[in-house]
């Protein structure tokens, strides 16, 4: 944890202020003002004003875009969006640093060709995960982090939670990850649902779907 990252998250202390983080956060596209506002039930100005205190604390980026679907003249004069960062925060009081033992870990098994195993490993994870939570399967990726939505009757995952291991290791993540949610799905039982690999840049590496239409 750095000064830094403990600055940007005091940001969000402010009610107002972490309802539109979430918003935005949710949404993973860019926002404008407007819709900012009305999510949150405040006044245009007042949103504005949090949304750019977000932006200087580096939890959400802006940029400008026209928002009405019409280019060229006669499209309007661009408004502000607002977009969340990639860059990853935590804090930890005191400092932790799982992340560098995770790395080493995962390096380690690359080394001793364990990616059988770990597989194995995260499958269970996955079922002892579910079993503990005793909800349905959005409930539980929500309460992992991995901000599931719904689109073209999939269930895709707005976040990675292993993100940072995903890009020095990707391989072996990956396939964890896919084996940690099929663990979750059995843990809950679900029979008519398969996670499957169906990468999407920015997105986590898994989607769920119904299991029939996996079948030829």
């Amino acid at each position: 944890m750095t000064s830094d990252d403990l600055e940007s998250i005091s940001v969000l202390g402010d009610p107002v202020r972490r309802a539109l983080y979430r918003f935005v956060a949710e949404q993973g596209r860019d926002v404008g003002r407007n819709e900012a506002a009305e999510a949150a039930g405040v006044q245009r100005t007042l949103a504005a004003h949090h949304l750019d205190k977000l932006v200087e604390a580096g939890l959400l980026e802006a940029g400008f875009k026209r928002l009405g679907g019409r280019a060229g003249p006669g499209g309007g004069r661009p408004a502000k969006v607002y977009r969340r960062v990639r860059e990853e925060r935590s804090v930890s009081l005191p400092p932790r640093d799982y992340r560098t033992l995770a790395l080493v870990l995962a390096e380690t098994v690359d080394l001793l060709g364990g990616e059988e195993k770990a597989e194995q490993a995260a499958r269970r994870a996955g079922e002892r995960l579910a079993a503990s939570d005793a909800a349905d399967l959005p409930e539980v990726l929500r309460a992992r982090g991995y901000e599931p939505y719904e689109e073209d009757g999939r269930v895709r995952l707005r976040n990675c939670p292993f993100h940072v291991l995903a890009e020095s290791h990707p391989l072996l993540v990956c396939s964890m990850n896919l084996a940690l949610c099929e663990g979750m799905l059995a843990g809950l039982g679900e029979t008519g649902v398969a996670a499957m690999l169906d990468p999407r840049p920015g997105e986590c590496c898994v989607a769920f779907t119904s299991s029939k239409n996996n079948v030829d």
